[in-house]
């Protein structure tokens, strides 16, 4: 092959191969803005309602901007080979502009797909949860995105639009641009033309490079797009290929723990702050030691934690006690045997982070424990099964899924729990993908009960998509909710589905706690949601509607005042609550959570803090409270609630990482 180079260097050439590229470019970049158009309206049920056509606007520039940057990302894809065919191999240089983009654009059509059920269930764009969804059931979530998500059809109308995209782009890569005739204009004309193209073709790849601006320190990226006062526009600004290249950023921070900063002088000071014991110790097990205030002398037999899937909290608000999803929830909360604290917060935003602030007792911290080696070799000191086995009790942990999610049978046995149950354990029993109906968890549960005491962990899952337990053969009323529905939420098939699943879900938990009290009337039940922020009756639910979960008491021992009048807490307060219900006086424990019985009156998890009054992100400077009333914004005392956090995290960091001993020698040699 000879290369006549004076030929394939010339002006005409080079002048053909940068208009194709600058094609591509606005090509995508056309797309990606109608991509987001086309989101912002389609889901206009999620504006704020604050939101006007100023904000829409700026969230339509400010992302076009942003996909500047991702657009030219994605012309480099097939603009490098392209190029290099067009001075090497010619004739290849078409198919590769139209192969390439023909691959490209179908990832494109099916993430965009996939954007919509997506946002709807996390009320985000992409996020993290993609890639911590890597340990996720690969079965289940794809029955679960063909039964809910209509995933046949999604992929169908995906490739076909990707097919009409890119039948567009075959036109436009066959559109000649008329080229000027400065072959016979004088020297000086051609150079202006020519230096103006390669300051234009200088411009777009500064606006690619910089996210919509010329220079670094006004670029548009995906930490700062989000400038609009409306959540959902910010999520919109991002397209779905930046909203994964943030989800991969935030999870490599999580592996690399590099979101947490602290030092070990920081460590152990928060650690005396927290615990109240001088800083005389380097060993960080030193701080977690407690002993029960209060205690029993008559402990009850059966204790159940039961981390119910989804229960979130605002259904049992009293601006919602007309919709009929939670009656029998609100009158077991009646009864004298039962307390009830409203402010409190899952351990993080997914399932698996409720089960390791409740098995090991730690808070979420950037750290994913159910895939640390460490956390298989022994159990953490704060694990609540095997402490609570030295009082006396067998240890039990109940799932009504599989034993390979999450490795959660290898994690809780691995934890301490001398007995792991998942749906394999059930026999041929209905549910969905996830696991059995909530029903027959109970019984099996209830089967399995002996005289001797036991501590029971029991995870359940029917309200969870793809929500397909026949809840209307179960008795729920559907046309009076629909009816007790604020009028524009009525016709929306989906959410009644769902919270036909929370009334199911909630209806059976009652069921199966009356059925052991009356069998064990000296047994005890705590319920607590996994987690919330599934759905809500608002499209921009506030902050404590859409976060908070219930922490609900009842049984032996308990009356109204077992909790503080000011108890608030997350899920790694539930442990030390069950040793002062049930542990004698004086006994001793560790634990880094606090009892709501005694001293707990604030909550923190992996972005959130909660008072009794007031609810907030826990990652601004300085914090800023929202009521949990709606009313007018309480006072915080900043500082304590901010040592408060930074403790809980540092130390939940820490100790699993890196263990016991507080040295910077530690930090040294393993690196963060």
């Amino acid at each position: 092959m000879s290369i006549n180079f004076p030929t394939c260097l010339s002006w005409e050439n080079f002048h053909r191969i940068i208009v194709e590229g600058l094609k591509v470019y606005v090509f995508y970049l056309a797309v990606l803005s109608l991509f987001r158009l086309f989101f912002i309206f389609w889901l206009q049920d999620y504006w704020g309602p604050q939101t006007t056509g100023a904000d829409i606007m700026l969230a339509l520039w400010r992302g076009s901007r942003l996909s500047m940057q991702t657009a030219g990302a994605i012309t480099l894809l097939s603009f490098v080979p392209a190029l290099l065919a067009h001075y090497l191999w010619p004739k290849v240089e078409k198919y590769l502009w139209l192969g390439i983009n023909g691959l490209l654009l179908p990832v494109l059509t099916v993430l965009y797909m996939a954007s919509f059920p997506y946002y709807r269930i996390y009320r985000m764009n992409f996020n993290q949860m993609i890639f911590t969804g890597m340990n996720e059931d690969w079965g289940a979530l794809f029955w679960t995105m063909v039964d809910q998500y209509g995933l046949p059809l999604r992929f169908a109308g995906a490739m076909l639009l990707a097919y009409a995209l890119w039948r567009i782009l075959r036109s436009l890569l066959a559109w000649r641009l008329p080229l000027l005739p400065i072959a016979q204009w004088p020297l000086a004309a051609k150079l202006v033309v020519r230096a103006a193209f390669i300051g234009v073709v200088y411009i777009a790849v500064l606006l690619g490079i910089f996210g919509g601006s010329l220079g670094w320190q006004t670029a548009v990226d995906w930490e700062n797009a989000g400038v609009t006062r409306d959540e959902f526009l910010n999520e919109a600004i991002l397209d779905n290929p930046q909203a994964i290249y943030r989800a991969y950023n935030l999870n490599s921070r999580m592996l690399a723990c590099n979101g947490l900063d602290f030092t070990v002088e920081d460590i152990k000071l928060l650690a005396t702050q927290l615990s109240g014991k001088q800083a005389d110790s380097d060993n960080l097990d030193d701080y977690l030691q407690k002993s029960v205030v209060q205690g029993t002398d008559k402990p009850p037999r059966h204790v159940f934690v039961i981390l119910s899937e989804s229960l979130a909290n605002w259904p049992l608000l009293a601006e919602y006690k007309d919709i009929p999803i939670a009656e029998d929830l609100r009158a077991l909360l009646a009864e004298e045997n039962t307390d009830y604290c409203p402010a409190f917060l899952p351990n993080g935003a997914s399932t698996v982070s409720a089960v390791t602030g409740a098995v090991t007792g730690l808070a979420d911290a950037n750290l994913y424990l159910t895939t640390m080696p460490e956390s298989f070799a022994a159990p953490y000191p704060t694990a609540s099964a095997p402490q609570i086995a030295k009082l006396g009790y067998d240890t039990n942990f109940f799932y009504a899924g599989p034993a390979t999610w999450e490795r959660i049978g290898a994690f809780t046995t691995a934890q301490g729990f001398a007995h792991f149950y998942s749906r394999g354990d059930f026999g041929d029993v209905p549910g969905s993908v996830w696991g059995c109906e909530d029903e027959c968890l109970y019984a099996n549960v209830l089967a399995r009960l002996t005289e001797g005491p036991s501590f029971n962990v029991i995870l359940n899952a029917s309200n969870h998509s793809p929500y397909d337990v026949d809840v209307l053969a179960k008795g729920f009323d559907q046309e009076r909710t629909r009816s007790a529905l604020p009028p524009a939420a009525q016709q929306d098939e989906e959410l009644l589905r769902e919270l036909g699943h929370y009334w199911y879900a909630q209806r059976e938990l009652v069921k199966f706690v009356r059925e052991v009290k009356e069998k064990y009337p000296d047994s005890l039940f705590i319920i607590v949601g996994d987690h919330a922020d599934r759905y809500n009756i608002e499209k921009q639910p506030d902050m404590y509607a859409r976060y908070g979960i219930p922490f609900i008491v009842t049984g032996q021992n308990i009356h109204k005042g077992t909790l503080l009048a000011d108890s608030a807490g997350s899920q790694i307060d539930i442990f030390p609550t069950v040793m002062e219900l049930i542990a004698p006086q004086g006994h001793a424990y560790m634990a880094l959570g606090q009892s709501l019985t005694t001293t707990s009156n604030k909550g923190v998890n992996y972005g959130f803090w909660i008072t009794r009054k007031a609810i907030g992100k826990a990652d601004t400077i300085p914090l800023v409270p929202e009521s949990l009333s709606g009313g007018e914004t309480p006072a915080i005392d900043n500082q304590a609630l901010q040592d408060y956090i930074n403790a809980i995290r540092a130390i939940s960091w820490w100790r699993p990482k890196y263990g016991p001993v507080l040295d910077q020698k530690i930090l040294d040699e393993k690196g963060r």
